[in-house]
């Protein structure tokens, strides 16, 4: 099974799963008419929403690239999660209001023993999802999986503070206390989908992955060639779960084009080993010029203008300028 498949397999489990929690949820509320469950069976429609919108852009972007989107469609991920973090927010707003609500005008709550035996419940089955649609969409590279699962485990953390809010008020009678409980997971609930939200926009802006990038740069430097004399003009950017990487390859100028190649085809193997097929490569080959020379170990080398003095040490800030570099620039 392809690794789009798969999300959309886990993806349909989550929209079946999330349906039933919350009639289970509605149920609860019913016989307790408690506030605090009533926000919580709220903050599980978002997740149904979601749930579904999550499913169809997991569909979208597992169809193939066509003239009208020559990259694929895996940007619709990024989308996918800005909204699911947005609907996560107004859901803690949601909460909020309804706990302050209720602190104002305490309402009479009915049969608490069976309402909090059927949202934890629920909880231990919201997290349990959450947890394989996060490990799933982590291999799986789906950032709009990852929001699925980080959303159902936030509404899991906000039920468990409405079932301790519940228990101390089903022992103590202090009504106020489940509106308190609820208004600190709300304020976690919006947090956690700032995060998605945050991380839906730096990928819709193609902002870069500095880690991808530390750890890109690192293999290179530790596998690096005598004939790869300069890597610049390097960026990366993130279609759904595929890495479209470019860059320019500095070589020895005297490479015929089949020569030039197989260099190519040693860099993409290389990095294909650390980071797997989804990373899509496009080098651009230049060749050397004299003031290449320093910075050229090649050995035998007859057409050399100056002797050779030292490596640049590639780093993420050198290897995205875009020009070759030169001695005394950036040398390390």
């Amino acid at each position: 099974m392809t690794p789009a498949r798969d999300n959309i397999r886990v993806q349909k489990l989550v929209v079946v799963i999330g349906l039933v929690l919350f009639i289970v949820k509605m149920v609860a509320w019913y016989i307790t008419n408690s506030v605090a469950i009533l926000t919580d069976a709220l903050e599980s429609t978002v997740n149904v929403v979601a749930s579904f919108i999550g499913l169809y852009s997991l569909n979208l972007s597992a169809k193939p690239r066509d003239t009208d989107h020559p990259y694929g469609h895996g940007k619709v991920e990024f989308i996918s999660a800005g909204i699911e973090g947005t609907l996560i927010s107004v859901a803690g707003l949601l909460i909020i209001y309804e706990a302050i609500d209720n602190l104002r005008h305490p309402r009479i709550l009915g049969q608490l023993d069976y309402g909090i035996l059927l949202i934890a419940i629920a909880a231990a089955v919201n997290f349990a999802t959450g947890s394989l649609a996060v490990i799933k969409g982590k291999k799986n590279d789906s950032l709009a999986l990852i929001a699925s699962g980080r959303h159902l485990q936030s509404d899991t953390y906000t039920t468990i503070g409405i079932i301790a809010g519940l228990l101390v008020l089903y022992f103590t009678g202090m009504a106020w206390l489940d509106s308190a409980v609820a208004l600190i997971f709300a304020l976690l609930i919006i947090f956690t989908g700032y995060k998605i939200l945050r991380s839906s926009v730096a990928g819709i802006m193609d902002e870069a992955d500095q880690a991808l990038l530390d750890e890109l740069v690192t293999n290179l430097n530790e596998h690096r060639k005598d004939s790869w004399i300069d890597i610049h003009n390097l960026r990366i950017i993130k279609y759904g779960a595929v890495l479209h990487l470019d860059f320019h390859l500095t070589l020895p100028w005297y490479l015929n084009v089949q020569q030039a190649h197989e260099e190519v085809a040693k860099v993409e193997t290389l990095v294909k080993s650390e980071f797997g097929e989804s990373m899509e490569m496009f080098v651009h080959t230049d060749g050397c010029l004299a003031f290449s020379c320093p910075l050229c170990s090649v050995e035998n080398c007859t057409p050399r203008k100056a002797p050779f003095q030292h490596h640049i040490k590639w780093t993420v800030a050198n290897i995205s300028t875009d020009s070759q570099h030169r001695y005394g620039q950036h040398t390390g």
